[in-house]
């Protein structure tokens, strides 16, 4: 049995030396020429082909340096069959490398169909009493919208497997505001989340002191994310928006508690299209990139 989510964590990020989560989100005009030529084609299963050999040389290059990535299963499906093939390809070997992974499909839905979701990306589909894997993430992301008898089955599905969910907190999309700062009983409603995500990462927490719900909270709201630090102190937070969406290590840094822990940094684009398409050394690009990104959040 592995040990509980937040633990596995925190053991990569200090066996790493460092939180910064690596994003895989490959879109086909910033791929490699050279990738793309190889898979030339009219079809979705070359396109497919190319974005699992860029996915799983990212991964070689990146498994040495960082301990998390993070697919986004969006890119993937819309390539169809093959396309889910090639993301399976991905975490599978992520794992073989010994990285973490996060499977970003920012699920939720309510009964039977909130588990079959939830059970797909994390623990396994039941079937005549076995479980069965699909995706075998080490966590996923949610939306809280529908509240808790929706978020349930992804917390039972994750803790029958030691596995961790991120919910939206505080998105880092410009558009964000306009539900997630209403007020409600004098608070804006991303705090709401944020305190329910405190409640249910409560109820399991691991040796590290972190549960095994974390929280979405954007690099671009430094302000929103400091208040969430001291309100949420046994939550691990997911940070988008650093690098590319113009977050600095100045604006990630309340994201981590005093023990250096609690927080992985997400970069996407900023690392996985660091080259010109046409760089033939484009691996060379991504590991100078992958270094920068960490070296940036150690002189916040």
């Amino acid at each position: 049995m592995r040990s509980h989510f937040a633990d596995r964590l925190c053991a990569a990020v200090r066996a790493k030396g460092n939180a910064v989560c690596v994003g895989i989100d490959p879109r086909w005009d910033m791929l490699p020429l050279e990738v793309r030529r190889r898979h030339a084609g009219s079809d979705l299963e070359n396109v497919a082909e190319a974005f699992a050999e860029f996915g799983l040389r990212i991964l070689e290059v990146v498994a040495p340096l960082v301990p998390v990535v993070k697919p986004q299963s969006a890119f993937f499906e819309a390539c169809g069959p093959a396309g889910m093939l090639a993301l399976r390809r991905i975490l599978r070997r992520a794992h073989e490398l010994g990285l973490m992974t996060i499977l970003d499909n920012k699920r939720n839905d309510i009964a039977s169909t909130a588990e079959a979701y939830a059970d797909a990306a994390l623990a396994g589909v039941l079937h005549e009493g076995k479980r069965l894997p699909v995706w075998g993430a080490d966590a996923l992301t949610i939306n809280p919208y529908l509240g808790r008898d929706a978020i349930e089955p992804f917390l039972q599905s994750a803790r029958r497997c030691q596995g961790g969910v991120f919910v939206l907190v505080r998105t880092s999309n410009k558009g964000a505001g306009q539900f997630q700062d209403l007020l409600g009983d004098g608070k804006p409603f991303f705090q709401h989340v944020g305190e329910a995500v405190a409640k249910w990462a409560g109820e399991n927490l691991g040796k590290c002191g972190y549960g095994d719900v974390g929280a979405v909270v954007g690099a671009t709201h430094p302000a929103e994310l400091a208040m969430l630090r001291a309100l949420l102190p046994q939550v691990v937070f997911l940070v988008p928006g650093f690098g590319a969406q113009g977050g600095s290590a100045k604006d990630v840094s309340p994201a981590f508690r005093s023990d250096g822990l609690g927080a992985i940094i997400n970069s996407s684009r900023g690392i996985i299209a660091s080259f010109p398409p046409e760089d033939p050394n484009w691996e060379v690009a991504v590991e100078k990139a992958t270094r920068e990104t960490i070296a940036a959040l150690m002189r916040p």
